[in-house]
């Protein structure tokens, strides 16, 4: 794609934020582009959305199981921007009407005290550079249309990343812990997820690569490519370790930890 396309399409995702209308999928628009050019196009996006204020407060990663893979075609995982009006805090109430088709996911975040960068991240370098790590939902939206009206067609995961892996908000909660605690078993960190008192979802933190901290790893390691890297201070949604929830106006999400706590929110 050209410079002048990646921009247009950039402006076409922030229009429909702003207007709560789903554009056209790319993929149907440029039935050449490439995985690159979908990351190019959310990177355009991203600037755009700096130069209106937004800062960049971390990263998340998606597609972190097999299952998810194989259904979008994909031999890896994805990756997003977190923005810092993405923030809400546990128990929030977020208003609905700012998102246009809400889903929601339980992960853990990593937040870090150093810096990470490629090509040669590991486990343990994550594991070193992590200050603590908290349950959280991520919230996430669809700013392409999931299916064309007119063809029926399904978006591909190259619409998905340039809609910024379709992440849309981030609620941190629960008991905050340290990965150098010698009884947790990150693996084994699990979540039972309720949308209004009803259990809907359950799993297990092994989900996620067979350890949330490869996504991180793995996640420092492609940034490489691009000549980025993860910074101080910077959350890291690791990937869920749930199917999305559909989820729409006068839901409350709760996400039960354990022992780790509890994150909630509600849509009003």
């Amino acid at each position: 794609m050209t410079p002048d396309q990646l921009n247009e399409a950039a402006h076409r995702l922030e229009q429909a934020e702003l207007t709560r209308q789903p554009c056209r999928q790319f993929s149907l628009d440029y039935p050449d582009m490439q995985i690159e050019d979908a990351y190019a196009i959310q990177s355009a996006w991203m600037a755009l959305k700096q130069k209106k204020g937004r800062t960049i407060k971390g990263r998340k990663i998606g597609l972190t199981s097999k299952a998810m893979q194989r259904a979008v075609n994909i031999s890896e995982p994805d990756f997003g921007v977190l923005l810092d009006d993405m923030f809400y805090r546990d128990g929030s109430a977020i208003p609905s009407e700012r998102f246009m088709q809400l889903r929601i996911e339980a992960e853990l975040a990593f937040v870090l005290d150093k810096p990470l960068s490629g090509p040669d991240c590991t486990l343990f370098d994550v594991l070193d550079a992590t200050a603590y790590i908290t349950p959280a939902l991520e919230i996430l939206d669809a700013r392409i249309q999931r299916v064309d009206p007119e063809t029926k067609r399904t978006r591909t995961v190259l619409d998905t990343i340039s809609d910024n892996a379709a992440n849309a908000a981030i609620v941190l909660g629960g008991r905050p812990f340290r990965p150098s605690l010698q009884d947790v078993d990150l693996r084994r960190i699990g979540a039972i997820v309720s949308k209004n008192g009803e259990v809907e979802e359950t799993g297990l933190a092994a989900g996620v690569l067979n350890h949330p901290a490869y996504g991180v790893a793995w996640l420092a390691n492609r940034l490489h490519r691009y000549g980025g890297s993860l910074q101080s201070g910077q959350v890291v949604l690791a990937g869920s370790f749930i199917r999305p929830l559909e989820v729409c106006r006068g839901d409350t999400i709760i996400a039960d930890y354990g022992d780790f706590g509890t994150v909630s929110c509600h849509f009003n």
